[in-house]
């Protein structure tokens, strides 16, 4: 399955905003969510904002906008996956007659053309149930860990995916029959229901085609590491759900940041009094699988900023990511339910 924008963008005029809702999530994001509702065009058939606590005026403001506002029960544990289908909820409820659902994160805004390109591509393409395109960081050099997000963002190829992100469009038939999110996911619940639907016989669609700009506003290390140790959550709570055969989600991702982040250190005290120290030899893996990772990001196209950048994540990200896998595997044997890791 293929898409061009030249050919997408040719039907976007056929493709009416009447037919398609909104649901934005988000809880104290201050001038991104108000870059984030300015980009939504009036036209749409119905917009939700889902809010998670929020004290800077975020559900007022979007209340003045005109649009529906979810106010999450807080005293249950939080997820973006409950956001997003508490959103879901009220859009049918309020405009059942709506097909297609722009999901969007309030720390977010649409690029101008992405929606005609997306109910445009929807329409090219009906046997695809969502399709998303390129996230961009709003500022990525204000410091090398937004750029490691623009970065990360840019990894998908056009065509069919296995997966999606945060901002994506959806068909909403196929939320139904998918059951929507799932609420217990604490990270990577994108992914997660884009199995999900992937299991049921839909197919997701990637195009070459600007969809948000996003503001990780990340200028600390430790946000980076927490982040980053999220995802090696999210890895083991997603791969023990759909870990399995033949789909086998994320087993990779989730045995390589043990490997690397959490086996091949340990093996430096364990043999350095067998090996008389030697052991320490090992570490030297490292700044090779740097400087390799770097050379084929070079190779791809990527300026030498750009390529140390993307080698420090991908080499340095199995240390918090092994802690993530090892604290979910933690929670799930005490049967304690996962609380969100946040990073801002």
């Amino acid at each position: 399955m293929t898409a061009t924008v030249s050919s997408i963008t040719a039907l976007a005029t056929r493709s009416p905003f009447a037919r398609v809702g909104a649901i934005a999530i988000g809880r104290n994001e201050g001038d991104r969510l108000r870059r984030c509702f300015d980009s939504l065009p009036a036209a749409l058939g119905g917009v939700v904002y889902v809010d998670s606590g929020s004290s800077d005026g975020s559900v007022e403001l979007a209340r003045a906008r005109g649009y529906d506002v979810v106010e999450l029960d807080m005293t249950r544990p939080f997820t973006a996956a409950r956001a997003r289908n508490a959103g879901f909820q009220r859009l049918v409820e309020r405009h059942p007659q709506l097909e297609l659902v722009q999901f969007v994160d309030g720390d977010c805004a649409l690029a101008e053309a992405w929606l005609a390109t997306a109910t445009a591509a929807l329409a090219a393409h009906p046997e695809a149930v969502a399709v998303w395109g390129r996230r961009r960081e709003i500022d990525r050099e204000r410091s090398v860990y937004n750029r490691m997000c623009d970065l990360e963002w840019a990894q998908a190829e056009p065509g069919e995916t296995d997966v999606f992100g945060g901002d994506v469009m959806v068909r909403a038939a196929a939320v139904r029959d998918a059951g929507g999110y799932d609420p217990r996911i604490i990270a990577g619940e994108d992914p997660e229901f884009a199995v999900r639907l992937r299991k049921r016989g839909h197919r997701i669609l990637r195009i070459d085609a600007e969809m948000t700009r996003h503001d990780a506003a990340l200028t600390h290390f430790r946000q980076w590491w927490l982040r980053t140790k999220r995802s090696g959550f999210a890895y083991a709570q997603v791969s023990a759900l759909h870990g399995a055969p033949p789909e086998r989600f994320w087993v990779k991702d989730r045995q390589r940041a043990l490997t690397w982040g959490l086996y091949v250190p340990a093996l430096v005290p364990l043999l350095a009094l067998p090996t008389l120290g030697l052991s320490s030899l090992v570490l030297g893996v490292y700044p090779l699988r740097f400087l390799r990772v770097m050379q084929a990001s070079r190779r791809r196209g990527l300026s030498p900023a750009d390529a140390r950048a993307w080698a420090f994540h991908c080499i340095g990200a199995s240390f918090p990511q092994a802690l993530g896998i090892l604290q979910y595997q933690t929670e799930r044997l005490r049967g304690r339910t996962p609380t969100l890791i946040e990073y801002k």
